[in-house]
């Protein structure tokens, strides 16, 4: 069965940093392609960052120059790492991976979510 879990989300106080980690396990062979996605309350849930299977990376105006996406395909990990923090930023955060399974099937996966709150 495919999975991604995520974690490294918690408290923070505003203008700290967080470095969120989203791990395949199971049957997910090799990313493609993928992101970061948030949700807070009473809100839709949005894209915060993306990177593709050749590195290139896009990111939300709210975040860029304070988050960083990366990726590791040997050890089929995306992060966010998440600079100078700011209480807007606190949400339920997801990760998504278009990717492709031990049979050469390819399909998108979610992660469980992990909560990041910034609060003094």
């Amino acid at each position: 069965q495919a999975q991604l879990v995520e974690s490294g989300g918690g408290l923070v106080q505003p203008g700290g940093s967080l470095r969120l980690s989203c791990a395949a396990s199971g049957s997910i062979f090799r990313f493609v392609n993928l992101g970061w996605y948030r949700q807070a309350p009473g809100k839709q849930r949005e894209l915060v960052a993306s990177i593709t299977s050749g590195y290139t990376t896009n990111y939300a105006d709210s975040v860029k120059g304070r988050f960083t996406i990366s990726r590791d395909n040997a050890k089929k990990t995306v992060y966010l790492q998440m600079n100078s923090l700011k209480p807007e930023d606190t949400a339920v955060y997801y990760c998504k991976a278009d990717a492709s399974n031990y049979g050469g099937a390819q399909g998108s996966y979610w992660g469980q979510g992990t909560q990041v709150t910034v609060s003094s």
